[in-house]
């Protein structure tokens, strides 16, 4: 199987996540409390494979001034994208309680959460992607991450536009469509990428990484304290340490 095609198998599994999440919010009556446990525990892990997977790989190739300024770029650029979507109404578009809005409160809001949520997902995908390059194969640590944290991503955003009145037809469109979007972004990132240096490869992936990490802290976080209060640090830290364990084990 061409690489770019199984790049592209690694980001439609990741958006698939999503999609798995999104079916369980709306057929079942997940508690609160679960679903920011488990927002809780998935931060966790994609922490652990930002800083030991990704941060640390990108700086071994690419030095550490590089990659220091393309992780505060990402960081930067997804602050910028997500500032804009915000005074659109997607401001809590990862909430699963009634902080969406309607369309008929704002209109509009619809587009806002559904593009949102892209933008959450894509530097995910891309990173995955850029983790065939080179021979290399995708880190466990890494799809483990996606996995888990993007189940109750959207577990959370789907109760949250139930509960804002969305339709089926626009929840599942949503997903879905970003599912195979992600899948795109991924065999893309793989093809767009295929021929740059090891250095240019390492600035990409920690500018990806520096915009998954202000999404955690800027959507998923909020969410999970929320529910769990003090608990958010232990359940996070868990989820740190069993991502930690298994990029130990797989490496």
């Amino acid at each position: 199987m061409p690489e770019w095609l199984q790049a592209g198998g690694w980001g439609l599994l990741g958006g698939a996540a999503l999609v798995v999440g999104a079916a369980v919010a709306w057929f079942v009556p997940v508690p609160a409390k679960v679903v920011a446990t488990v927002m809780a525990f998935g931060s966790g892990v994609l922490i652990s494979a930002l800083a030991f997977d990704l941060a640390q790989e990108a700086a071994d190739t690419g030095g550490l001034v590089p990659t220091v300024g393309a992780f505060l770029a990402g960081a930067v650029v997804y602050l910028a994208a997500n500032l804009v979507l915000a005074r659109r109404g997607a401001r809590y578009r990862k909430r699963s309680g009634d902080q969406q809005p309607s369309e008929a409160e704002q209109g509009g809001s619809g587009a806002a959460i559904a593009i949102g949520a892209l933008l959450d997902g894509v530097p995910e995908s891309v990173v995955l992607g850029v983790g065939l390059l080179g021979g290399r194969g995708v880190s466990t640590a890494v799809v483990a991450a996606v996995v888990i944290s993007n189940v109750p991503e959207g577990l959370s955003s789907v109760a949250g536009m139930k509960r804002a009145g969305r339709s089926a037809g626009y929840v599942f469109g949503v997903w879905g469509a970003i599912a195979v979007l992600s899948a795109a972004a991924a065999a893309v990132g793989y093809l767009a990428l295929g021929s740059a240096s090891p250095q240019v490869v390492a600035a990409i992936t920690a500018l990806a990484a520096g915009a998954i990490l202000t999404m955690i802290a800027d959507t998923m976080i909020p969410e999970a304290f929320e529910r769990t209060q003090l608990y958010t640090g232990l359940v996070t830290t868990l989820g740190f340490l069993v991502a930690f364990t298994v990029s130990r084990l797989g490496g």
